[in-house]
């Protein structure tokens, strides 16, 4: 038997760094996918030694592992939360559960060292195309909100790689409360926003962000550089933090050429082959 994961990066729009603190938050999945090749009858664990450690940290048995992706690493975009969330859809068989999203993080706290929360794992597994995904962290709930057309992303690459595990990421502030309350009311205000209101509200995240800590000099001031061009309406930093790259809301697609355009997408999926 073999199985096959396809999962999708994903872009949070707003609400960073609530889902530790029963907070909310507004991701959806983009085009950039990783794919799981599993070939169940081997008689080893045959694979790079990074995944077949998760592989068996997740209770998988002997296998033959292939990953292709083209989710770029240490850029925010949760090129490790899709390893996870491919290698718990591979081993469990099942789509669009709660269970995959805990299963994943489990391993990527236990092997990969990164003390995430659900965020990533529910914007794959719950993604719905075209679609954003209202996430209440304190109840696990879900809520598909159109995407309007006048919202437009792009990704700018602010080139300073980070890498989470040897970071401040999940360490509190004495901020962080504070930050969980406004940031959770940016994420209300934002599903009823236009895109220049919606704009201001990126802006402001990344400031609060900025004193929570999670940033870095470097970043911030490629983000007030964005935010002061013509076309742009808001830049934040996105994911956990301390580099990769920015998000930059748009007044139309000609803004910001040498970025990448976000393109909505649909959730993680699994295949079966005998």
């Amino acid at each position: 038997m073999r199985r096959r994961a396809t999962v999708p990066a994903r872009v949070n729009i707003i609400g960073e760094h609530t889902d530790h603190s029963d907070g909310l938050a507004l991701p959806f999945a983009i085009q950039e996918r990783l794919v799981l090749e599993v070939d169940f009858t081997a008689e080893e664990y045959i694979g790079p030694q990074s995944v077949v450690d998760l592989w068996k940290a997740a209770g998988g048995p002997p296998a033959v592992l292939s990953v292709d992706s083209n989710i770029p690493i240490g850029k925010g975009m949760s090129s490790s939360a899709a390893l996870c969330v491919a290698i718990a859809l591979c081993v469990s068989g099942e789509t669009g559960t709660i269970e995959t999203c805990h299963l994943a993080q489990r391993i990527e706290h236990q092997v990969l060292g990164t003390k995430c929360g659900l965020l990533d794992q529910m914007a794959m597994v719950f993604a719905k195309k075209n679609h954003a995904t209202l996430i209440d962290f304190s109840s696990h709930s879900i809520e598909w909100i159109e995407l309007p057309l006048t919202w437009q992303f792009k990704l700018y690459d602010s080139h300073i790689h980070r890498t989470l595990s040897s970071t401040e990421y999940g360490v509190e502030s004495n901020y962080q409360m504070k930050h969980v309350e406004e940031e959770n009311l940016r994420v209300i205000q934002a599903l009823n926003s236009n895109p220049r209101q919606l704009g201001d509200l990126l802006n402001q995240s990344h400031k609060s962000l900025k004193k929570l800590g999670v940033s870095l000099p470097e970043v911030d001031e490629k983000v007030l550089q964005l935010q002061q061009m013509a076309g742009v309406l808001g830049a934040r930093m996105m994911g956990g933090g301390f580099g990769g790259m920015i998000l930059v809301l748009v007044e139309d697609e000609h803004v910001l050429p040498e970025a990448i355009t976000v393109i909505s997408s649909g959730p993680a999926t699994i295949e079966e082959f005998l």
